[in-house]
């Protein structure tokens, strides 16, 4: 059956595998995990911008707060972490006929540490993927873009 689909879409688009759509999405634990997720990350264990009172007023895409989680070790470890998993196991689900991921990440409000690991890991991915979407669902003044 799965050669007869591979076969199918060789002969009919000119590609044996659609490549897959990628969605990463901030989100507040606070707030409840998404419920369209396929992988949720938790980034709680990162220092947190919300502590330091001259960076409560920006959010995970205003270069101050860019800046505090840049200089922290663990931040950068993060996103080298979620992003070799990410490389290592996309391709499998692409294998396995699926079209899109939502990888979800978590902080307590949604504010900083997710929106920024978002960013990070949509603008890595947007380099090896066609389709990628960043959304941040506890900002609704940033609209959801593509990378």
């Amino acid at each position: 059956m799965y050669e007869l689909r591979d076969m199918v879409k060789q002969r009919v688009a000119g590609r044996r595998h659609q490549e897959l759509a990628l969605l990463f999405q901030s989100f507040g634990f606070k707030h409840g995990v998404p419920l369209d997720s396929d992988y949720v990350f938790d980034v709680r264990c990162l220092p947190n911008p919300y502590w330091d009172t001259s960076l409560r007023q920006f959010v995970g895409t205003d270069q101050p707060v860019i800046d505090f989680l840049e200089k922290e070790p663990l931040s950068r470890k993060m996103v080298e972490d979620l992003t070799q998993f990410l490389e290592n196991w996309l391709p499998s689900f692409a294998d396995s006929n699926r079209s899109y991921m939502t990888i979800s990440i978590g902080c307590t409000g949604g504010q900083h540490r997710s929106v920024y690991i978002c960013d990070q890991l949509g603008r890595y991915f947007s380099g090896k993927y066609s389709n990628v979407q960043v959304r941040h669902t506890e900002l609704p003044h940033l609209q959801s873009r593509e990378s």
